[in-house]
């Protein structure tokens, strides 16, 4: 199933506004004998009684709230010149993971901790946009930061209680509660370009889905099992295209932690990702409309030398049409159908040069970063 988001999904600071109602209790005298010539007698004083907070033995809220205790101080909001999102502290060095679309084109960015009430600044390691991901650190990180402990993806499951953490529509620290609906998406992020892989936007595979409400401003935040361990890092909400494109309720996606932590590492340590794991054709491509200006397939407009392209003989202004026996009518669908193998793995491409349907064999490159 595939979902789609507003490519940058932010929002700016919002005020909720709070109306406050009043209601006032007015007491009525009567007589003892009920006739309306008594007079009423004095009001007597009244005592209004506060009982204690309600003691609740339920050991599910409890987990919730230590979960919150325990994981919120580590999501922090990133502010950039054009919106903002959120991020999980990484490590005690004040590096930071987010997603790729939540930093954009900024290189410079203020950011504000769970436990803090003024920005610190922060710069950019790097980026990965084939995941949609990125890391930024603290130029000065306190003493009292606090990394997440991040889990197993392995051991995501369907039905497991989840919490997103972020800062939707602005409301910092905010939490919403869900469950996890599937494992193993395949999601394609939609938006225009080439991520070196043949495809459009991010096509991001085996994403966690959850039903916990995931809004713009969540990006980048934590998704949470009852454990206190990141599962994921929540990056979009499906949209339902027969509705205007509105949101999906209860039908978001995050990114799953062992591609997190993969990626976040390579980050760190090299400023770029050097092994994405991710197999490519090495193409640049761009879709090609029918006479009925329906899209029909995707046009190679460069080939990567050395790669699986140019190994297997595709040039310039060929026109792939299916991968693995797969249709490809767009850049999204190449990638959707990439997605499911390796590098190194063996597959076919058909494809159409000079009116006539040709198929190569290929050996899949790695994507690079």
């Amino acid at each position: 199933m595939d979902g789609t988001r507003n490519r940058r999904f932010r929002a700016g600071p919002l005020l909720p506004a709070v109306v406050t109602v009043c209601a006032g209790a007015l007491l009525a005298g009567c007589s003892g004998s009920g006739s309306k010539d008594s007079p009423s007698p004095a009001p007597s004083s009244t005592t209004v009684t506060t009982g204690a907070a309600p003691s609740v033995s339920n050991q599910l809220q409890d987990d919730y709230e230590q979960v919150v205790k325990n994981v919120l101080p580590s999501v922090v909001q990133i502010t950039t010149d054009s919106g903002l999102g959120s991020g999980i502290v990484y490590d005690t060095k004040g590096d930071i993971v987010t997603n790729a679309h939540v930093v954009g084109d900024s290189t410079t960015f203020k950011v504000t901790l769970a436990t803090g009430k003024s920005s610190l600044d922060a710069s950019l390691v790097g980026t990965y946009s084939a995941d949609d991901l990125a890391v930024i650190r603290l130029k000065n990180p306190p003493d009292h930061l606090k990394p997440a402990s991040f889990g197993d993806s392995s051991k995501v499951a369907v039905g497991q209680i989840t919490l997103a953490m972020g800062n939707p529509l602005g409301l910092s620290s905010s939490v919403t509660e869900g469950i996890v609906s599937a494992v193993g998406r395949t999601v394609n992020e939609g938006g225009s370009g080439n991520n070196g892989g043949g495809g459009g936007g991010a096509t991001i595979s085996d994403m966690v889905q959850t039903s916990a409400s995931i809004n713009p401003g969540n990006s980048g935040g934590a998704l949470v099992n009852l454990s206190s361990q990141v599962i994921g890092i929540p990056t979009l909400a499906a949209t339902d295209p027969d509705l205007g494109n509105s949101a999906a309720p209860g039908i978001g996606f995050a990114i799953p932690v062992s591609t997190v932590t993969d990626i976040a590492g390579q980050l760190i340590q090299n400023g770029k990702v050097t092994s994405s794991n991710r197999a490519a054709l090495g193409v640049t491509v761009r879709t090609v409309l029918g006479s009925d200006f329906q899209p029909t397939g995707v046009a190679v407009v460069a080939v990567t030398p050395g790669q699986a392209a140019a190994e297997a003989g595709l040039k310039p202004g060929d026109i792939i049409t299916k991968l693995d026996g797969t249709d490809v009518t767009d850049t999204a669908s190449l990638s959707t159908a990439l997605a499911s193998f390796k590098p190194g793995d063996k597959t076919t491409v058909t494809y159409e040069r000079d009116g006539s349907t040709k198929t190569a064999n290929v050996t899949l490159s790695q994507l690079q970063g």
